[in-house]
């Protein structure tokens, strides 16, 4: 048999019953799911020094297991100094079983490292289903080794979900597992 990720298992076998029970979906095609996850991290001191494009890319293919790729300026900003195609950032698109698996771990064991954690957010949700979450230090992912880091960066996460509605992804969201603020 197959490997089958804890939380895909879990969205299969409970998340599905409870959201239809919830929104009263009469299909299971209705109800919504996560898609993909983005992590992107801007780099603008990337422009005197271009290692740190490096840095970037091989600490999140170390977070989540994924080739990273550098992504390039669109257009001149003379004012930063920017030219158009020089690299200013990193992301990482995970989708399917690593999505899920990189999901599980960030719920399970990076999120309860962050200091004075109460739980995040529910204010980044973008109005088309999506939610956005700002990380401050990389630190916090046990892949990540101090002794190597030169500089601490955080990064932006987004949960792309099939939800119509932010209350159908933040029930979404809440049933995989992501703990809310209680407001």
């Amino acid at each position: 048999m197959a490997y089958i990720p804890r939380l895909k298992q879990e969205y299969k076998e409970r998340v599905i019953k409870a959201l239809q029970e919830e929104f009263g979906y009469k299909n299971v095609m209705q109800v919504p799911k996560l898609e993909k996850i983005v992590l992107s991290r801007g780099v603008g001191a990337a422009v005197a020094d271009k290692k740190l494009i490096d840095h970037a890319v091989d600490e999140l293919t170390a977070i989540t297991g994924q080739r990273a790729i550098s992504t390039i300026s669109k257009k001149d900003v003379a004012a930063f100094k920017l030219r158009k195609g020089m690299p200013i950032g990193a992301k990482v698109t995970l989708r399917g079983e690593r999505m899920y698996e990189f999901l599980d771990r960030f719920i399970t064991s990076a999120l309860p490292r962050v200091r004075d954690f109460q739980g995040i957010k529910a204010t980044g949700f973008d109005g088309r289903g999506n939610y956005n979450l700002g990380i401050t230090e990389q630190i916090i992912f046990p892949e990540m080794n101090i002794d190597k880091i030169n500089r601490i960066n955080g990064m932006d996460i987004t949960f792309v979900t099939t939800a119509d509605t932010d209350k159908e992804a933040k029930s979404l969201l809440t049933e995989l597992g992501l703990p809310f603020k209680k407001n």
